[in-house]
């Protein structure tokens, strides 16, 4: 026989007397008493009535944006608009690259792979000049995951655009219009489509953050007026569109600042009046067509300035002058042959004039230098400031074609 302690079998009895009495109340043996349920002012609940919760939601008709029917706001109505009207027009460009092995055979390997807008339905296709660097082989993927092969028709490193062209055999192509970055503001709604992690067709929603950023590239060039925005830009997206809230492309994405590499909510693209300016030279002549000085230009730098005893430490010396071109004859003068140093590979001429400033551009380097040329075109007029024995002097050059490199000694 088991034995029970004492309190346990006042926790059994109490616990019998509390179920009779439920059991009393619930068939009503035992009534509750008029009043005695409920104290005065208290809240009495309905049995009929489901228990609600107590919110303060701002109401359905004090919310800012009107909601449609199937509960979607106007601005995700939009969204969804751009997006189902714009994203046939955004294609995948991957490329493959040419390595040589020990027998210097070539051997084709896969390349890099990012995002371009048909721009025009004969086949164009706006994209980055980084997406199709070393590119032996192109293909463009469009969004019915037909594959087409294509070819670099132009490249512009210093704005990292190029332009691609396939053949769409007589497909009726969809194309993205180009609006404006002129207007742009601060604050209004930017999407970008592209094909983050070979995720085809992504769309992302941000704003503008900023305005006029001027970004150094991978390969130390720095491109003007670039757009920064929020909008999650990942690998993939480069060469894709950003779009305004008409679904006009605004500009051409092309890379991220991220200590990862991954989105960190800083993403940059470039402009589209860019883009409006370079193409057409891109597709006619496969290179932009940019004003130059003749000169053969060195930048400044402490050891040349503390040797040379220059009365500046930033600047452009003209080391050399085209013989009869445009700098000769705007006055300006390169250095003496037999003023002659060696600085690593590179042969310096002393003694020319030092270009500060060009068109309003202070020209402290190189980048510079190409900056304050790179949307002027070949007839153009600038105003050179430059430094002659110290003293300062302005001339006007009308401007040359940029040779593509200099072979001057």
């Amino acid at each position: 026989m088991r034995l029970y302690s004492r309190r346990q079998l006042i926790s059994v009895a109490f616990s019998s007397a509390v179920l009779v009495l439920l059991l009393a109340i619930g068939f009503g043996v035992i009534r509750v008493l008029p009043g005695t349920a409920a104290k005065p002012g208290a809240q009495q609940v309905s049995r009929s009535e489901p228990f609600a919760l107590q919110t303060n939601h701002v109401r359905s008709d004090e919310v800012l944006t009107a909601r449609s029917g199937n509960g979607l706001s106007e601005s995700e109505l939009e969204n969804i608009r751009i997006y189902e009207n714009r994203n046939q027009a955004v294609v995948n460009v991957s490329t493959e690259t040419v390595s040589y092995n020990w027998f210097l055979e070539p051997v084709p390997r896969p390349g890099t792979s990012g995002s371009g807008s048909i721009i025009d339905n004969r086949g164009y296709i706006l994209t980055n000049a980084h997406v199709v660097e070393r590119a032996f082989k192109v293909h463009v993927t469009l969004a019915d995951g037909d594959r087409y092969d294509g070819e670099v028709v132009g490249v512009d490193p210093e704005n990292d655009l190029a332009v691609v062209r396939f053949d769409p055999q007589g497909r009726d192509l969809v194309t993205i219009p180009m609006g404006t970055s002129e207007d742009l503001r601060v604050g209004q709604k930017v999407l970008a489509i592209g094909n983050p992690f070979a995720l085809d067709r992504t769309l992302t929603v941000g704003i503008v953050s900023g305005l006029g950023r001027p970004v150094r590239t991978s390969n130390d060039l720095v491109i003007r007026d670039m757009i920064q925005t929020d909008a999650s830009i990942n690998p993939g997206n480069s060469g894709g569109p950003l779009l305004d809230a008409g679904g006009r492309m605004i500009g051409i994405n092309t890379v991220i600042y991220s200590p990862s590499g991954g989105s960190i909510g800083i993403g940059f693209a470039v402009p589209v009046d860019t883009a409006r300016r370079v193409v057409p030279d891109l597709i006619e002549f496969g290179a932009v067509r940019r004003g130059w000085i003749d000169i053969v230009p060195r930048q400044l730098f402490p050891q040349l300035v503390q040797y040379a005893e220059l009365p500046v430490e930033e600047g452009i010396l003209i080391s050399q002058v085209v013989s009869g071109g445009n700098a000769e004859a705007a006055g300006l003068r390169g250095g003496r042959r037999n003023q002659a140093v060696r600085y690593g590979s590179t042969v310096i001429y002393l003694g020319g004039d030092i270009i500060t400033r060009v068109d309003g551009v202070a020209t402290r380097s190189l980048a510079n230098l190409y900056e304050a040329l790179e949307d002027k075109r070949p007839g153009d007029e600038v105003r050179v400031v430059y430094l002659r024995g110290g003293a300062q002097r302005e001339t006007t050059v009308v401007l040359a074609k940029r040779p593509e490199q200099f072979q001057w000694e």
